[in-house]
């Protein structure tokens, strides 16, 4: 196994921020993009990241990748397949552009997050560009013993705010011996009982979703447990399709023309009426909403279930993300501050007072 070293867009990179500190101009970070409908406009000099790419360190046997933070999710995602292992948060790589460095940064995760865990959870270290234009390798060159914090794991779904990622280390899992995808016909209620039952009888599932009055699952693990998971569902066996094209928001559902919005609620929260078309993921902790209705009204229903919404569609509020109460905001400026004191790196990407 080979160590790629630094190529020569790591110092383009480096370049840059040095320049944007000197000129005291912000940068927004970018990699394939596909985000950019995910939280509020950043009007800065654009530092781009896709040229950093490469597979910098893998070795199969130790369940670990390290890989430059422009590298196509999709190349990844291939060559983990190759030796027969995959980052099971499963993120969309919408068709393909999306990067690991920008997969990292919004902590986007798809249909199997709530069996296999957060993207956060399979983030082992990174490099990153600091607002002082120093290139940090954690584990090395530790800014927790300065500043206090493990950035590693701060940077999962920071959206850029904090720094610039350049490599990211993860750890990767083997994939499942035996998978099937099942549906049924039920309503939402029914649904959401019948996996509440199933999970109290640890049935092997890895993914739950209902719309349009169809319940869709996924069984992953050993043959033999599968197989009797299947035949305690009793429901009709269905191609495993469904599950890329909820996570890459290709199903019908998604193609209408109200915004999109996410209700992000405990996965034992009861089932109410939504106002608009609801598609629900996670075994009913991820509510997806198609409505014209406004924001105060969807957040007040979000919060009533205990949790919170983000808006997916651009332009219909200017707090895509939820509020943060005053207490939480103060620590989230107070972080801010530390790592990013001249607000270099998407100002106001998450919220306009950071």
């Amino acid at each position: 196994m080979t160590e790629l070293p630094d190529n020569d867009y790591t110092g383009q990179l480096l370049e840059q921020v040095h320049k944007a500190m000197n000129r005291r101009t912000a940068l927004r970070i970018r990699g394939g993009d596909t985000k950019r409908h995910l939280g509020r406009n950043v009007d800065a000099d654009e530092l781009d990241t896709r040229n950093h790419t490469g597979i910098i360190r893998y070795d199969p046997a130790e369940l670990v990748v390290t890989v430059r933070a422009g590298t196509r999710l999709h190349d990844l995602n291939q060559l983990l397949r190759k030796h027969g292992q995959h980052l099971p948060p499963e993120a969309p790589d919408y068709s393909g552009m999306a990067t690991v460095g920008g997969m990292v940064a919004s902590a986007v995760a798809g249909p199997r997050r709530p069996w296999s865990g957060s993207v956060r959870d399979f983030v082992l270290g990174c490099r990153v560009i600091s607002a002082k234009g120093k290139h940090l390798r954690f584990g090395g060159e530790v800014m927790k013993n300065v500043a206090g914090y493990d950035v590693s794991r701060l940077l999962a779904g920071s959206y850029g705010c904090l720094g610039v990622l350049t490599e990211i280390s993860l750890k990767v899992l083997p994939l499942p011996r035996a998978s099937q995808s099942l549906q049924m016909t039920a309503d939402a209620e029914s649904a959401l009982t019948l996996l509440a039952q199933w999970k109290r009888e640890n049935l092997p599932i890895s993914g739950a979703c209902h719309w349009d009055n169809v319940l869709h699952i996924r069984l992953e693990g050993g043959r033999a447990s599968v197989e009797a998971a299947c035949a305690r569902i009793d429901a009709t066996p269905v191609s495993d399709k469904i599950w890329e094209d909820l996570r890459e928001h290709r199903l019908p559902f998604f193609q209408t023309a109200a915004p999109l919005w996410r209700l992000s609620v405990p996965a034992n929260a009861p089932l109410v009426c939504l106002p608009g078309d609801a598609l629900l993921d996670w075994g009913g902790a991820q509510r997806w909403l198609k409505t014209d209705a406004s924001a105060g009204e969807i957040r007040d229903l979000a919060r009533s279930l205990r949790g919170h919404a983000t808006c997916y569609t651009p332009g219909i509020t200017d707090d895509p993300f939820e509020p943060l109460q005053p207490e939480i905001l103060r620590l989230h400026q107070r972080l801010k501050a530390n790592l990013d004191p001249a607000g270099m790196f998407n100002p106001g990407r998450m919220y306009a007072e950071i």
